[in-house]
C-alpha cells in the first residue's frame, strides 16, 4: 500500500500542476474584465452622485461585464497578451456622461474621471494587503497568484489611466488645473494626441513598469 501512495502522489501533483496552468489564463482574463467593469462603473457612480443619471439612465451602472464587454479590448486583446507575453492589459466600453448635467461644472468633470482609476487603486490595495496577512493554509500556489495578478493588473489600470494624455482619465487632471494662459498647450494636446499616446506607451513601458513593481511591493510586502 505504501508504493502505491508513492506513485500515486506524483500523478495528483502533475494534475494539480495542469489544472493550475488551465485555470490561470481564465482568471486572468475575468480579473481584467472585472477590474475594468469597476473602473467604468466608478465613473458612472460619480457622475450619477453629481446629478448626471446618463450612465443609470442607460443599465451601465452595472458589474455584469457584459454590458461594459468591447469584444477587441475586453476579450481578443487580453487574451493575445497573455499567450505571447505571459501579462495581459485591457479595457471597457467607457461608461457615457454628460458634463452639462453635473452639479460641479468646474471640478465635476475631473471627479468623473479620477473614480476610476481611485477604484483600481482601492482594489490592489484591498486584496494586496489580503495576500500580504493570508496565512500560509493552501496547498496550492493557485490563490496567492490569483491575488497577486489581481493587484498588479489594478495597479497598472490605475497608473496607467493617470497619465495626462487624452483619452486616459489623467488628462482631466490636466485640463482642469492648468491656467489659463496655457490653452494653447491644451489645444496642442487634444490635437497630438494620436502622435504622443505612442510615446506615452514607450516611455511607460521603460521607465513608469519599475514604479509599479515598486508600488506592488510596498502594499504586499513581496517582490516580483
Amino acid at each position: 500500500m505504501e508504493n502505491i501512495t508513492l506513485i500515486v502522489y506524483p500523478k495528483i501533483v502533475i494534475l494539480a500542476s495542469i489544472v493550475e496552468s488551465l485555470l490561470l489564463p481564465i482568471f486572468y482574463i475575468v480579473v481584467i474584465l472585472y477590474s475594468v467593469t469597476i473602473h467604468e462603473v466608478s465613473h458612472g457612480l460619480m457622475a450619477n452622485s453629481l446629478g448626471d443619471p446618463t450612465a443609470k439612465n442607460l443599465g451601465r451602472l452595472t458589474l455584469n461585464p457584459i454590458k461594459h464587454l468591447d469584444l477587441f479590448g475586453s476579450v481578443i486583446l487580453p487574451f493575445v497578451l497573455f499567450v505571447t507575453t505571459g501579462f495581459a492589459f485591457g479595457y471597457a466600453k467607457p461608461v457615457p456622461y454628460n458634463p452639462h448635467n453635473l452639479n460641479d461644472r468646474k471640478y465635476g468633470p475631473v471627479k468623473v474621471a479620477m473614480a476610476g482609476p481611485t477604484s483600481n487603486f482601492v482594489l490592489a490595495l484591498l486584496f494586496g494587503l489580503i495576500l500580504r496577512f493570508m496565512p500560509d493554509v493552501f496547498t496550492t500556489s493557485l490563490v496567492p497568484e490569483l491575488f497577486s495578478r489581481i493587484v498588479m493588473i489594478n495597479l497598472v489600470l490605475g497608473v496607467f489611466n493617470m497619465f495626462p494624455i487624452p483619452p486616459l482619465d489623467g488628462h482631466w487632471l490636466l485640463m482642469t488645473f492648468l491656467p489659463p494662459r496655457l490653452d494653447a498647450l491644451k489645444v496642442y494636446i487634444y490635437k497630438n494626441s494620436f502622435i504622443l499616446f505612442p510615446i506615452f506607451l514607450i516611455i511607460f513601458m521603460l521607465f513608469v513598469s519599475p514604479i509599479i513593481f515598486w508600488l506592488y511591493k510596498l502594499i504586499t510586502g513581496v517582490g516580483l
